[in-house]
């Protein structure tokens, strides 16, 4: 009894009403952008079984949070435009200034998507041109976990010389590029972490395929068993005094913890997509592969397991979902050899055949043979603005890089047919077509000579295979290739054949 009275005394001292404090995610803020022409998810916190009212552009929607204080309610569709106020009651307000209404996309992977505009190509000029109020940013901390977060750090600004320069390069061109050709507010969330691995994109108990996943979970099994933080930066500890005493080599570096950071299966999901995860949006681009290189195969399944069980716990449908193909990179071999970098590009195109609404900016020609962070982060960004111009905007623009569609045998050379050609096939800088490798049963693959047949065929051959039954195009860490469209979009990397590659046992 006393405690009831001194429980009511407080919620009513000075005729001060006891509440629940409204929470909702940072992605709620002032400057936001939402999605036009679609329902948009409004979501938080407040008491249990609280009513909560949201205001926004002559809407007013009422829900009931849940047992346990969670509601969730959709808006109206609303055509791009603002400025507007959003204001969310329960027994608290909070209201939103600045809100405009546009396209939103969301920006991820790993570091060349986390790649800031400061890094890429003419910074300086890139700067002192950003002046787009209507393009608003927002960037995710980096937080690894097990346990999901409902909210982040982070606050949306409008895109200024003064802001832009630490934003996502790709994602900041590629939201321009949109900006410019629709002329409607843009918003661009960026949750990117460097090193990033697929599965750490993934909720922990979609592994349900053991032979697929069960090595790479058990060996996580092991190291969540046995790995102790402290004790590793002990021991670096005592490493860093021994190398003081004898300055040989580089001063050892300090212990990541794998518990923590952006390998771990679920940490990324819960600690960077979470937090934002059913938002309103038109898409994403994604711009990732090289941690899971070693893995290609396993890339097949494990990519398009992430795409899909986004949108199915975003709940809007097979929103699109458009991702940069890896890069040339590393030195160029003078002879055909075993490629995981090669394996990994076929995984990420093999995607779009199992999914809808998807695609792939080709970037063979874009890379730096020595520097895993090609700069040109702007061709990047437009090869990713073709494909929404063109499929989620329609805009009449060439978006599909020349994809592999048939061969015919006939003798000792191989016609090769290709799809989506645009304005036909090309070469650039020399007109015979380099890049091509062919084979005959043996499988062993030499350099072959190609020529233009016409505008979707090229005829490919080698004078010491005389029976070929197969055809590689740009298959290497870095090919040699210089095949592509009339609107210089390269040829997709194939092959032809379905031999075991070198990272086919790998899990």
């Amino acid at each position: 009894m006393i405690r009831t009275l001194l429980l009511a005394s407080m919620c009513f001292v000075l005729s001060t009403p006891c509440h629940a404090e409204l929470k909702m995610s940072s992605v709620f803020g002032d400057h936001m952008v939402l999605q036009q022409k679609q329902p948009v998810r409004i979501w938080g916190w407040t008491a249990p079984r609280q009513t909560v009212s949201v205001a926004f552009a002559s809407q007013n929607a009422v829900t009931t949070a849940d047992k346990d204080g969670r509601f969730q309610l959709n808006l109206e569709p609303v055509a791009a435009g603002g400025p507007y106020t959003l204001t969310v009651k329960a027994d608290e307000t909070k209201t939103f200034q600045d809100v405009l209404v546009g396209e939103v996309w969301l920006c991820s992977g790993q570091s060349n998507m986390q790649f800031a505009v400061s890094s890429s190509n003419d910074p300086d000029l890139e700067v002192l041109t950003a002046n787009y109020p209507n393009i608003r940013l927002i960037s995710v901390p980096q937080v690894g976990t097990q346990e999901p977060q409902d909210d982040f750090s982070g606050e949306w600004t409008a895109c200024t010389p003064e802001t832009v320069g630490s934003f996502s390069a790709a994602g900041y061109f590629f939201g321009r590029q949109l900006h410019q050709t629709l002329d409607v507010p843009i918003g661009l969330i960026d949750n990117a972490w460097g090193g990033s691995a697929c599965e750490a994109w993934i909720r922990r108990d979609l592994f349900t395929d053991g032979d697929l996943y069960g090595a790479l979970m058990d060996r996580w099994k092991k190291t969540e068993a046995t790995y102790n933080h402290d004790v590793a930066v002990e021991a670096w500890k005592e490493r860093v005094e021994k190398w003081k005493v004898n300055r040989k080599g580089g001063q050892p570096r300090a212990p990541r913890n794998p518990l923590t950071g952006q390998h771990r299966p679920a940490n990324l999901y819960n600690g960077v997509l979470k937090p934002i995860l059913g938002y309103t949006i038109k898409g994403c681009i994604w711009y990732q592969g090289e941690s899971n290189a070693s893995r290609a195969y396993q890339y097949r399944d494990l990519f398009p397991l992430m795409i899909q069980s986004w949108r199915d716990e975003w709940a809007q449908g097979d929103f699109s979902f458009y991702w940069v193909q890896l890069a040339d990179f590393r030195a160029e071999q003078p002879e055909p050899a075993d490629s995981d970098w090669a394996e990994l590009r076929e995984a990420q195109t093999m995607t779009m055949n199992k999914l809808e609404n998807t695609g792939e900016a080709v970037i063979l020609n874009l890379g730096e043979a020595a520097d895993i962070h090609p700069k040109n982060k702007l061709d990047v960004a437009r090869r990713l603005a073709r494909w929404a111009l063109a499929k989620d905007y329609d805009i009449d623009v060439v978006f599909h890089s020349p994809l592999f569609d048939s061969l015919e045998v006939s003798g000792d050379r191989i016609q090769v047919t290709f799809d989506h050609i645009g304005g036909g096939l090309d070469t650039f800088d020399v007109t015979a077509p380099i890049g091509f490798t062919i084979a005959g049963n043996d499988r062993k693959f030499v350099s072959a000579s190609a020529r233009i047949v016409d505008k979707d065929t090229i005829e490919v051959w080698a004078d010491s295979v005389s029976t070929p039954v197969a055809v590689r195009y740009a298959w290497a860490d870095n090919p040699v290739c210089n095949v592509q469209n009339r609107e210089g979009l390269p040829v997709t990397p194939f092959r032809t054949d379905s031999w075991p590659g070198t990272t086919v046992d790998n899990r």
